[in-house]
């Protein structure tokens, strides 16, 4: 068996306040690209994960990976026997704002309710990924969503006009630590989200600091329809009126970028978890 972890997109992105418990406030559009990372299981006795992909090298020394961590806790609360031999298949860059932890962790969560022929209430499911990350829950459902509170307080909306929507994500070979860009945050609210293209990424500034690349690649999707940050960063994202515009674009930036990082590909239609 087979899930994909969609790559998450942050349409906008604005920071209402920091809470007293540390976090953010935030209210964001979520969407979901058609691909991202691939998650596989097989019988297995116990636990465990085989890492593949091109950027299977970055998480190589996690002791405790997010993908194991949503395993375990699924097995304890369905109250089943955690066997399963999973592979990740890691073709999305770590530390890049388009999900990925948190998209691998809610596919491991889809993946091993059909491999282990379960069916929890979809509420028992969101409050399990909940626990996990503030992204997950939106990960898990991976369709176009209103996020607030952490993010993890999701209204669906309706995505007509979006999905499968031409989409070229671009990353400048530059990880970005999301807690650090949190903590570079000014502090001010600079109002609420209402429609998401006339919105902001109130965390694009504090990113920059952070890996100043960012601003080359918001330049190099000049000729997309919409352009933006994702998330934390650093990774950003053109929507293109067609798919030929869009790899033309692509086309461009490999050649003029060759180490940045690139992924052609469409907004996803339909959730991956009703």
């Amino acid at each position: 068996m087979e899930e994909i972890a969609y790559a998450k997109i942050n349409l906008a992105l604005h920071v209402r306040g920091r809470a007293a418990d540390g976090y953010h406030r935030i209210e964001t559009v979520f969407a979901f690209a058609e691909d991202g990372d691939r998650l596989t299981v097989a019988p297995g006795e116990g636990l465990s994960l085989a890492l593949t992909g091109p950027f299977a090298d970055a998480l190589a020394g996690e002791n405790d990976n997010l993908v194991l961590r949503a395993a375990r806790a699924f097995a304890e609360v369905a109250g089943v026997q955690a066997d399963a031999a999973l592979t990740l298949d890691k073709r999305l860059p770590v530390a890049s704002g388009i999900g990925g932890g948190s998209a691998d962790a809610a596919a491991a969560l889809r993946l091993l309710e059909r491999y282990w022929d379960l069916s929890l209430r979809q509420e028992s499911l969101q409050l399990l990924a909940a626990t996990l990350g503030a992204d997950v829950p939106a990960c898990l459902a991976s369709r176009a969503a209103r996020g607030e509170g952490r993010g993890d307080q999701l209204v669906p909306i309706d995505s007509e006009g979006l999905t499968e929507t031409p989409l070229l994500l671009v990353n400048p070979a530059s990880p970005v630590s999301t807690s650090q860009v949190f903590a570079a945050w000014d502090g001010i609210d600079r109002g609420p989200l209402t429609d998401w293209r006339d919105g902001r990424n109130d965390l694009e500034a504090p990113a920059r600091t952070l890996a100043p690349a960012i601003g080359q690649v918001l330049d190099a999707l000049t000729g997309a329809d919409f352009a933006r940050m994702s998330g934390s960063g650093a990774t950003c994202f053109g929507l293109f009126t067609s798919e030929v515009e869009r790899d033309r674009a692509a086309a461009r930036i490999a050649a003029e970028q060759p180490r940045w990082w690139t992924l052609a590909t469409r907004l996803k239609k339909s959730a991956g978890r009703e």
